[in-house]
């Protein structure tokens, strides 16, 4: 089910990235830093493989440039922060703090956690989520919610991101006209991502009703 959910989505990826070029990459990965779970392990290698001739005469488009896509998905990547930013900032803590069912969800000393985090290595928890699969996709929200210095946190955002794109682009470049070959692999780990999601939300569950639980 997840196998057959991603190859759907890798095929609007490619799709949107052969119709639009540059901005179609720069769009995706926008997407995916606003906090919606596109991704970018598909969307940025799909854009590299764009860059080989073969592909892209494939998909009746000129071929793209290798150093283009990785700048065009860092730009999306701050693009889409912004909303996920500004979102964390105009909620922030009030409303996480007076909202009670919020609080099963995120609990005081988390809150508490997130800005003696952002307060004290604010530009390195920025540019090290910005490398991490998932966590990327959401770093944004916390760092409105301490309402971290903009500029640095849009200026480590790139500087995290682009990296990142570019090694995923690479990956596909290299992948070329055999990029079809990754989709096995989907199948493969549709069990193992069932089970990591299951496991998760058992902890999640646990770790929330011992931290409600009144103390005796």
């Amino acid at each position: 089910m997840i196998a057959h959910l991603i190859e759907a989505v890798s095929g609007w990826i490619i799709q949107v990235i052969s119709a639009l070029g540059y901005f179609g990459v720069m769009l995706m990965m926008a997407i995916e830093s606003a906090c919606i779970p596109l991704p970018s392990e598909i969307i940025m290698p799909f854009a590299g493989a764009l860059t080989v001739a073969e592909v892209a005469a494939n998909h009746s488009v000129v071929p793209l440039n290798l150093w283009v896509v990785g700048l065009a998905g860092a730009i999306g990547c701050n693009v889409g922060s912004i909303f996920a930013y500004f979102a964390g900032a105009w909620l922030g803590r009030p409303f996480l703090e007076r909202t009670r069912w919020v609080r099963f969800f995120v609990t005081p000393h988390e809150l508490e956690r997130v800005d003696r985090w952002f307060a004290q290595r604010g530009p390195l928890v920025v540019f090290a989520a910005r490398l991490l699969p998932v966590v990327r996709t959401f770093i944004a929200l916390p760092a409105g919610i301490a309402r971290m210095n903009q500029l640095r946190f849009h200026l480590y955002t790139f500087v995290g991101s682009l990296p990142w794109c570019l090694a995923l682009a690479y990956a596909g470049q290299k992948t070329g006209e055999n990029i079809e070959v990754l989709r096995p692999y989907f199948h493969r780990f549709d069990f193992l991502i069932g089970l990591v999601i299951i496991a998760g939300g058992i902890w999640f569950l646990r770790s929330r009703i011992r931290a409600l639980r009144p103390e005796t």
